[in-house]
């Protein structure tokens, strides 16, 4: 078996994002051809996409695409390592597959991935990154927002990765220095719901069960236990909804008040971290 250079082991791990074992033995079977090499990891890839399946993928990136000021896409594409992450065929399959989602505005994930995407399924073409990259690639979650002005703030939390954090705000009316400035606010608060209004009931009876039992075993009197209850659920609705969060920029203000000082209102808002429900 022919001995190899780490050189072109190096290279070869660049070219195809293959572990680097991967690379070496495939350079040591191909008795040094590169591009045999490479169809030889192609080939490993391939059959080993099933094996895959149970693998965690909780890297990768989130994309975003707009169409105008009314119409865009946000999407989380899942891979298991950051050196795939920040690898140019991984991004350009997201960009891609956002660009397929805004064009097709497909239901859900099940119907996204049997889609036709320029001839093939795009399950198909991520069968075919998951083979050439060697990792498990999946789909996670997308958004389509549409209608009134919206507005998009993507976050890097290391300079040499794609954007993990990605935020869309869909306001009434045109106003892009608030929409900014709220998105923005999103993606470094986390709020989960847009408003009290539109947290599931079965969420709001599951937090304020909670609340009851903690205010219960610190002793309340039983008469008081509802109330307090009740104050301890607003506050996890300050904490927790779009509108009710105190404003980063302007800790007197809550979202809802800086949108209607500005006279805007806030129909609708996305906010994906890689890894994070």
């Amino acid at each position: 078996m022919a001995s190899v250079n780490m050189a072109d082991v190096k290279r070869l791990r660049e070219l195809t994002a293959a572990g680097m074992m991967d690379c070496k033995k495939a350079l040591e079977e191909s008795e040094g051809d590169f591009d045999k090499a490479v169809d030889l990891l192609r080939l490993k890839g391939a059959k080993d996409v099933g094996k895959r399946e149970t693998r965690t993928a909780s890297n990768g990136l989130v994309a975003v695409k707009h169409e105008g000021d009314s119409l865009a896409a946000l999407l989380e594409l899942n891979c298991e390592t950051d050196f795939v992450a920040k690898g140019e065929r991984f991004q350009q399959l997201a960009a891609d597959i956002v660009a397929h989602i805004l064009a097709t505005k497909p239901s859900d994930v099940p119907t996204l991935l049997e889609s036709d995407l320029n001839g093939k399924t795009v399950k198909e073409h991520l069968d075919e990154a998951n083979a050439a990259l060697g990792e498990k690639i999946e789909i996670r979650r997308f958004s389509v927002l549409e209608g009134g002005f919206i507005t998009s703030y993507m976050h890097k939390t290391d300079p040499q990765l794609p954007p993990a954090v990605g935020v869309l705000i869909q306001l009434d009316q045109e106003n892009s220095a608030v929409g900014k400035d709220i998105a923005q606010h999103a993606a470094a608060m986390a709020p989960k719901y847009l408003s009290p209004a539109e947290v599931p009931a079965d969420v709001v009876e599951k937090e304020r069960s909670l609340f009851e039992q903690m205010t219960r075993e610190e002793g309340k009197p039983e008469a008081a236990i509802a109330k307090i209850a009740d104050g301890r659920l607003n506050g996890w609705f300050k904490d927790f909804t779009l509108l009710e969060q105190t404003f980063v920029k302007d800790n007197k203000k809550t979202v809802a008040k800086v949108a209607a000082e500005a006279g805007v209102k806030v129909l609708a808002f996305t906010r994906f971290k890689v890894g994070q429900a």
